[in-house]
């Protein structure tokens, strides 16, 4: 996905997800020619593309630190080898992104960075993340059945948005967190026959291990059980959340993180499962929206 048509997406006006300025799309519109925005394959020299954006928005190299954003690392790239953390508990204001090499997970991600959220994210390669998304993303590389690792990776963390299936290990390594968001495509797995559902067989059994997973954590969840996802722009089309729809429906990918991110304001209670797949319905207020949704589950 080209990065000025991904920035579009977050940050373009829409009567769905609410006014943006109008004035950013000028500066993405200048990139659309020469730049291609695939996570993890920038080669900027000093800015990555992500980087140029935030400049603009937040007024230049100059005020990083004003808005929270923290200064480039040196290219040497020292400071990516740094992995041990202190073991005293820090505060818990952090929201780890499970697959920072997904698409869907990038587009979270940069929305994260867009609210100013401190933002961890697991990946294969830190290095890469590193020049994907400079500091504004706290990159971890590991193995995700290792516990220890886990924890590392946990440390400091208030929410965790998993993207896609397969990441829910160890659930005593939960401890402490606050809420969970999973994106779920089981509605879909269950519905598919003969060679389709071959194969998705291996992806529906990780779909349904993380959804027991997560429901016998302990831990406030939503689980957004979506419609097959697909490349189409966001903000676009409303959307459908009757029980039912995610089986035959579609979601676009951009509609997807945006609703991820937007959960991370609507914790439930205990837990929250809902399907949605894009419709006619049209949301201007997420925070009634996912009310409606948790009086629904109530009953």
């Amino acid at each position: 996905m080209a990065g000025s048509a991904l920035a579009l997406s977050i940050f373009s006006s829409s009567s769905l997800y609410g006014n943006r300025a109008s004035e950013n799309l000028k500066l993405f519109s200048t990139f659309e020619k020469r730049s291609s925005f695939t996570c993890f394959s920038s080669k900027k020299k000093q800015l990555s593309f992500m980087d140029q954006i935030l400049d603009y928005i937040e007024g230049g190299p100059k005020l990083r630190k004003w808005y929270g954003a923290p200064d480039l690392l040196p290219k040497d790239g020292n400071e990516l080898e740094e992995d041990e953390a202190p073991e005293e508990e820090e505060v818990r204001d952090a929201i780890l992104v499970t697959d920072g090499d997904n698409e869907i997970g990038q587009m979270i991600i940069l929305s994260l960075i867009v609210k100013r959220v401190r933002v961890k994210a697991l990946v294969k390669d830190k290095r890469v993340a590193m020049e994907a998304f400079g500091t504004y993303v706290e990159s971890i590389a590991g193995d995700t059945k290792d516990k220890a690792f886990l924890k590392k990776a946990l440390r400091g963390v208030r929410a965790v948005i998993c993207p896609s299936e397969g990441f829910l290990y160890n659930i005593e390594s939960w401890k402490g967190i606050q809420h969970v968001i999973l994106l779920s495509q089981l509605s879909v797995y269950r519905d598919s026959s003969g060679i389709q559902a071959v194969m998705n067989s291996n992806a529906r059994k990780l779909a349904e291990q993380d959804e027991n997973v997560v429901k016998a954590s302990g831990v406030p969840y939503t689980i957004i059980r979506s419609g097959s996802l697909k490349n189409t722009p966001g903000g676009k089309q409303g959307f459908c959340f009757e029980e039912g729809s995610a089986a035959k429906g579609s979601l676009s990918k951009e509609d997807a993180a945006f609703i991820c991110v937007e959960a991370l304001d609507n914790v439930p209670q205990k837990g929250l499962i809902f399907e949605v797949v894009n419709g006619v319905e049209k949301v201007s207020d997420w925070k009634k929206c996912f009310a409606t949704l948790m009086d629904r589950s109530a009953e």
